[in-house]
């Protein structure tokens, strides 16, 4: 079979937040660029799932915005703050919850596909974009990636790039390049976010609508869930819902495919429910669920560096640093969870360092890994997953890239320091650790 043919400097597997971060940073600098994403649109779990944060830009603890990158300019376009905004309190209303300093909503998540989308056009002197599009094959030569094979409709594309940057967020290309990596046992649970519409509010519906899960779980109809928690982010009366516990490893695509099943009859078994049994869903209806069910981990790297829980509660600075991450040790049981997310009291670190190495595989030299699959522990991952680091991380790889092609070198031999330096020369410095 004949393949089609592309060329690129730098190519970004993965349209999710950490794809964005590094195929925009990568395209503004200069750099040849081919973004190309399984979902026909960017944005990875807000997009794809329906998650409406932007987790990890504030520290709660300082009231500080610690992440001045593209994560601060997407809010900004879509108004939610000035464009150099550097407080909590400078956020505005719209992107608030009552009460919570540590998650900036994202009112509009069909905004922020459109909000991707421009900011990916508005490169495209320099950036090609390839949505509906997966990697299923990686050539690897004496260490360095020769070429990727990409699966499309319009069949396989054979695309040679100098510098590759994975932000799968399952690893899919260190993985198919033979880098080693590693998995929890359990990995947390995926999660379908679904939303209800036409609600009316009434006291206690949150009791009420546990203990219809609770029962349910006992009737066998469903096997996991938390909370219920649920939002009015749309509308006064839809509801957003986190509820759905489905155990599996997305990484395998026969689990994936039950999970995204499983997800789906869970989601309309509670709303029947609901609906049947709990005042004030009487004439609710199913609006939708996300497109994709949502995925917290699955392959990790084992890099040049594994960030460390300790690490981050101890808030420990690296020379090669290029990201910051500021989010809770967030880790979710395979378990039942009703009325909270976790079965434990989650730990907030104030803003940490990600350093570079932990984004290197020892075995690759022209692959920068970017995202939820960088090297850290699986309690570390639990914090640096989140939407605002993995843009962060993605940043900086693009940045990597753009070193890599001046220097003509491989992005294993670029400096951290100089990353961050570049970084620093081009607006997005670093947030002070002391």
């Amino acid at each position: 079979m004949s393949l089609n043919t592309l060329k690129t400097d730098t190519l970004v597997c993965g349209g999710g937040c950490a794809g964005l971060g590094a195929a925009i940073s990568a395209a503004r600098a200069g750099v040849d660029t081919l973004l190309v994403e399984r979902a026909p649109f960017a944005g990875g779990i807000v997009t794809t799932v329906g998650l409406p944060y932007l987790d990890g830009i504030v520290d709660p603890k300082s009231g500080d915005i610690v992440v001045n990158g593209l994560a601060r300019e997407i809010l900004s376009r879509m108004d939610g703050c000035a464009p150099d905004a550097s407080r909590y309190c400078e956020i505005a209303e719209s992107h608030l919850e009552a009460g919570n300093q540590s998650a900036v909503l994202i009112p509009n998540t069909e905004q922020f596909k459109r909000v991707a989308d421009s900011l990916l056009v508005e490169c495209s002197d320099n950036l090609r974009i390839l949505y509906n599009a997966s990697v299923c094959d990686v050539d690897v030569r004496e260490g360095r990636i020769e070429g990727l094979s990409v699966a499309t409709k319009g069949g396989l594309y054979k695309i040679n790039a100098r510098t590759i940057i994975d932000t799968t967020g399952d690893g899919d290309v260190a993985y198919l390049a033979g880098s080693k990596m590693e998995k929890s046992n359990p990995l947390m649970p995926m999660t379908l976010h679904f939303r209800i519409g036409n609600v009316r509010p009434t006291p206690n519906m949150k009791q009420a609508m546990q203990r219809e899960c609770e029962q349910a779980v006992q009737a066998g109809e469903i096997a996991l869930f938390y909370g219920p928690h649920f939002e009015y982010h749309f509308a006064d009366n839809e509801m957003d819902i986190h509820a759905i516990r489905v155990s599996g490893d997305a990484s395998d695509p026969f689990e994936l495919t039950q999970a995204e099943i499983t997800g789906r009859r869970e989601s309309w078994i509670m709303f029947e429910r609901w609906k049947s049994n709990v005042p004030g869903f009487e004439n609710a209806y199913f609006v939708s669920s996300g497109p994709y069910i949502g995925v917290r981990e699955t392959r990790r790297l084992k890099g040049r560096y594994q960030l460390t829980e300790q690490d981050i509660l101890a808030n420990t600075t690296f020379d090669d640093a290029v990201a910051i991450g500021t989010w809770y040790l967030d880790v979710h049981p395979n378990s039942n969870s009703p009325g909270q997310f976790q079965s434990f009291n989650p730990k907030w670190p104030g803003p940490y360092h990600i350093p570079y190495r932990s984004l290197l595989p020892k075995e690759v030299s022209n692959l920068v890994v970017a995202g939820r699959c960088h090297s850290a522990t699986a309690i570390a991952a639990s914090s640096s997953r989140v939407t605002v680091t993995a843009m962060a991380m993605g940043e900086a790889a693009g940045a990597a890239a753009k070193l890599a092609d001046l220097m003509k070198r491989d992005v294993a031999e670029i400096e951290g320091s100089s990353i961050r330096s570049y970084l620093a020369d081009n607006g997005v410095e670093l947030y002070p650790l002391n």
